[in-house]
């Protein structure tokens, strides 16, 4: 069985952490989805789901593979309810709040590079 690394190990642990948190927290997950978008709720059950999806996907070496893309694509999508969040923190947010959620935006990048990593350790498995 091929070994996995500690990002993707780390990627799965968030992954599996946020995606049980959809479900227990829904809250302040629908105060970060855009507003132009509708069933917020249902969006945000539904990336629960693809973010456990992944966690696990990410754990087997068998499907490490596609869920390393379909875990780079999911951080791609969820980007606009960070820019979001930090949209809205902008104007009644804490200072701390504010420059967190605006830093927290460019961590995107290793996350995803971090996916597309392990996608290609599921290609060596």
């Amino acid at each position: 069985m091929a070994s996995r690394s500690k990002t993707t190990t780390g990627l799965a642990v968030l992954f599996g952490v946020l995606g049980t948190l959809h479900f227990l927290k829904p809250r302040p997950f629908e105060q970060i989805v855009p507003r132009v978008l509708p069933r917020k709720k249902e969006l945000v059950y539904a990336s629960g789901v693809a973010e456990l999806a992944c966690a696990a996907g990410l754990l087997h070496p068998r499907t490490r593979r596609v869920a390393g893309l379909a875990s780079a694509g999911l951080l791609v999508a969820v980007f606009p309810a960070n820019v979001q969040m930090a949209a809205d923190l902008q104007g009644n947010g804490s200072r701390s709040a504010q420059a967190i959620a605006w830093a927290r935006l460019p961590l995107q990048i290793p996350l995803i590079r971090w996916a597309l990593k392990a996608a290609r350790e599921g290609r060596a498995a």
